[in-house]
């Protein structure tokens, strides 16, 4: 019998492991399931690009479509179970697709605000159709654009809005935007940024209601302003879509729990967004939500796949990666690597905070853990190797020091 693969999800990391698969020498059948109409896309454009309006959305399609993959591919239909023993998908409508391994890469979907009403203008921003939704509200001209979330996605559609010279007032919940992951100082400079472009930043509250009759008219905060909207877009996180996993026997854990070879179950794999593995470089189960980290799981996974349908298991490696991140908000390429926090010891050796063109060194236990850099791409690269290598704090230091 002909050997098949299942990948659920024409992700970033579902495409990178069918073409892994594939050139790997695997020859039998590859069924690619995907709930969405449109070919795979890449999405950082999406709250980029895109939505600025410079790109098309056929300039986001995955290179992987245009390869000679010999993939079935299944758009428009939605997985809806896993029976892990068999192998086996069903999808919509009954249809069940068995195969002698499966991969996982169903991602995430973006979180809605609790109550949030389903008025025309409230929009929230994770597929393509919710890009060109956003964009073609903001092609009409609105008086004012209200971005809920001041995370990087949030951000990001801020500084869009304001490259269209488009009033924007950001509300983040929290007193310091993104200090979960950058800490306070950071945070802080992220504010001044948006400022700076003329954001109406408003910290520290949340948001009661959305309200308007036949659209959205204005947004109600939890400190009893209101801030009149004719867009509204919701960025208020993202969750793993794991629903139609219940009862599989899979792990689910804010993801897909995996093996640190992302073996999730015999015969099944997981890879990307969804994906939750025990990294030994950080101690700790992590969930990455980051573009790099989707294109070098769903490599590790397709040849972990390849491994429980014939090959050698121990040619498999330990997926344990540096994180690896990037955000453009207006004239500034933010990068970030590593697995920085709140509590970490944070030193700038380059640059100025002042002009938004710096490298800062996160440390902790006496261990460089993290790197974040406004415009400055050479040294932030330079410091991620050295994240790699697992140096100390002090030598990062030294090493900084002499980057020039």
């Amino acid at each position: 019998m002909t050997p098949a693969i299942t990948i659920v999800g024409a992700s970033l990391a579902g495409m990178h492991a069918a073409r892994t698969i594939r050139r790997d020498g695997f020859d039998g059948r590859i069924v690619v399931i995907d709930a969405d109409a449109h070919l795979p896309y890449d999405k950082p454009p999406l709250s980029k690009q895109v939505l600025s309006g410079e790109w098309g959305p056929e300039r986001v399609t995955l290179p992987a479509v245009s390869e000679d993959l010999d993939l079935d591919l299944r758009r428009a239909r939605r997985a809806t179970a896993l029976d892990v023993a068999t192998r086996t998908v069903t999808l919509d409508g009954g249809e069940q697709v068995a195969a002698d391994g499966v991969i996982v890469a169903t991602g995430c979907a973006a979180r809605r605000l609790p109550g949030q009403p389903d008025l025309p203008g409230v929009h929230l921003l994770r597929t393509l159709d919710d890009s060109l939704a956003v964009r073609a509200g903001l092609d009409a001209g609105p008086r004012r654009v209200v971005v809920i979330g001041a995370g990087f996605i949030g951000a990001e559609v801020a500084a869009a809005c304001r490259g269209r010279d488009i009033d924007v007032t950001m509300v983040e919940v929290a007193d310091v935007p993104l200090e979960r992951v950058l800490g306070r100082q950071m945070g802080l400079v992220c504010a001044e940024l948006h400022r700076e472009h003329g954001v109406d930043l408003r910290l520290g509250t949340g948001v009661s209601a959305i309200e308007g009759d036949e659209r959205v008219e204005r947004v109600v905060l939890s400190d009893g302003e209101v801030v009149e909207a004719d867009v509204v877009v919701v960025g208020v996180g993202v969750a793993p879509t794991t629903g139609w996993l219940d009862g599989s026997g899979l792990t689910i854990d804010n993801g897909v729990v995996c093996d640190d070879t992302l073996l999730a179950a015999p015969g099944v794999v997981a890879a990307g967004d969804i994906a939750r593995w025990p990294s030994r470089r950080y101690g700790e189960l992590l969930r990455v939500e980051h573009w790099e980290n989707a294109v070098q799981m769903g490599e590790v996974a397709g040849r972990r796949l390849l491994a429980e349908v014939g090959r050698d298991a121990d040619e498999v490696p330990v997926y344990d990666p540096v994180p690896w991140f990037w955000s453009d908000q207006y004239d500034r390429k933010i990068q970030l690597a590593g697995r920085s926090g709140p509590d970490d010891t944070v030193a700038v050796v380059h640059g100025s905070l002042e002009e938004r063109r710096f490298v800062a060194l996160y440390g902790r236990a006496g261990r460089a853990v993290g790197v974040l850099g406004m415009n400055r791409p050479r040294h932030v690269m330079a410091l991620r190797q050295l994240l790699e290598e697992g140096a100390s704090w002090d030598d990062a230091l030294v090493f900084a020091e002499g980057l020039g």
